[in-house]
């Protein structure tokens, strides 16, 4: 494995031009592009990261299309995901507007929902994640997630913790375009210090509502 030495500009570059080009014959012709821009990079930042961050993992570049109007072969964005649980951990995206950081849970089972729920109506788990997203929001992250309309049924409409109750998951990201160390071997602090902003709502998550 290679050492990381930051995300080329290139790996935008080729992003912006596979969002005009999205054809197998681009992409094979561009092929060592991707590798020696967006491949490689982040894989080497994951394995830099995995100590404190849980083992990364690549997205696949193809986009499954059996069930898409949208026949475009491939994803505009290469995604990846850190985490010692599955479904719980910490995401970082490259694409044609740059690096996005997040960090939470995608993926919920119903009993995982239950206990999601029942931790959140909780005064004392409860309290802890209203405190920890607000956190997360001060520091510039956007609170988001699958959300119902309403509250669930069982829960008083007037709960405490309304808006948390209706997520069905819930996680918290923020967009850096281009910063000047993103092209260095700084992005990695720079990108562990976000992700351990992070840190407490997924630890929440991964202790009150795991998988």
């Amino acid at each position: 494995m290679s050492t990381f030495e930051g995300i080329p500009a290139a790996a935008a570059e080729f992003y912006a031009e596979l969002e005009e080009n999205n054809s197998r014959e681009w992409w094979q012709a561009h092929l060592e592009v991707y590798r020696e821009s967006v491949k490689e990079p982040l894989a080497a930042l994951l394995a830099a990261l995995e100590p404190r961050f849980g083992p990364g993992k690549m997205f696949r570049p193809n986009r499954d299309i059996r069930f898409s109007q949208d026949k475009s072969p491939y994803k505009t964005a290469q995604g990846a995901f850190a985490s010692y649980q599955e479904g719980v951990g910490f995401y970082l995206q490259i694409s044609a507007d740059g690096l996005l950081l997040g960090g939470g849970y995608h993926s919920h089972s119903p009993a995982q929902l239950v206990r999601y729920r029942n931790s959140v109506d909780a005064a004392g788990s409860g309290g802890q994640l209203q405190h920890i997203v607000d956190a997360v929001a001060a520091a510039g992250f956007a609170v988001e997630g699958e959300k119902l309309k309403t509250v669930p049924r069982g829960f008083p409409k007037d709960h405490p913790r309304a808006e948390l109750l209706k997520h069905k998951s819930l996680s918290a990201g923020v967009a850096l375009g281009e910063p000047d160390w993103l092209r260095s071997s700084e992005a990695e602090r720079e990108i562990a210090a976000r992700w351990e902003q992070l840190r407490p709502l997924v630890d929440w998550v991964g202790r009150h509502a795991a998988p």
